[in-house]
């Protein structure tokens, strides 16, 4: 059985917002090549982490890929935003879009990949019409937003949730990529990879861990990840 490819996605959030430059840098010099961005608006989020401008100073330093997270109550405002400055994928939140199907074809009108980003606690059961459309469904794995509060834990049901998803999948018939994102750490990486992740947003808990260089962090990734593989074919 050939292995997947599991893509590891820095979020920029999570890097030196002082230095954004200097952390994109690092992050090249280690071969990855895609880029986690979160848009949020303030709203559906309470954070506010990078704004429309910096993204556009961001794309003039890096060819690295953008994978854009939209956490906004206005999507179709950021779509735009994105599409203009020239992002590889956008996923947006089906919970606050009415009308799913015009954004996807918006967005895939432009040639950019389309991404669905479902809360928690929303069900799987929403994708029934609109997952043969989606090249990802990002999966979050704490509540949107509030990933600088230490008290928030990655529910319990994450593991359970990638796996129902990759069933369904399958199940379609599709290639539809699996991105996880929220409290992605160390110790959660090989049963998420195991259960049907393919792309693992990387933050504080297991790219960004300030004891150790990017390149220590990467390495111990790797290794989790490899072990979440192993198990999967054994």
């Amino acid at each position: 059985m050939q292995k997947r490819k599991i893509t590891i996605a820095p979020s920029i959030m999570c890097a030196d917002l002082c230095n954004l430059e200097k952390s994109v840098r690092e992050i090249e010099r280690e071969g990855l090549d895609t880029l986690h961005i979160d848009i949020i608006d303030g709203s559906f989020s309470p954070s506010m982490p990078l704004g429309v401008d910096t993204v556009k100073q961001l794309r003039k330093i890096t060819d690295m890929d953008f994978d854009v997270h939209i956490m906004s109550n206005d999507n179709e405002f950021f779509i735009n935003e994105m599409l203009n400055i020239g992002v590889q994928q956008i996923s947006f939140h089906l919970e606050t879009s009415i009308h799913i199907d015009r954004l996807i074809q918006l967005i895939r009108k432009n040639d950019t990949k389309v991404g669905l980003a479902l809360n928690p606690a929303t069900s799987l059961t929403v994708l029934d019409y609109v997952l043969p459309q989606c090249d990802t469904v990002l999966l979050m794995l704490i509540n949107p937003g509030f990933a600088t509060d230490k008290n928030e834990k990655q529910v319990s049901y994450a593991v359970k949730k990638v796996e129902e998803l990759y069933e369904l999948i399958k199940e379609k018939g599709l290639n539809t990529s699996i991105e996880i994102d929220g409290r992605v750490s160390l110790e959660t990486i090989a049963s998420l990879v195991r259960a049907g992740a393919d792309t693992l947003v990387a933050g504080s808990t297991s790219l960004f861990i300030p004891t150790q260089s990017l390149a220590e962090n990467k390495k111990v990734m790797e290794k989790c990840i490899l072990e979440g593989l192993y198990e999967e074919v054994k």
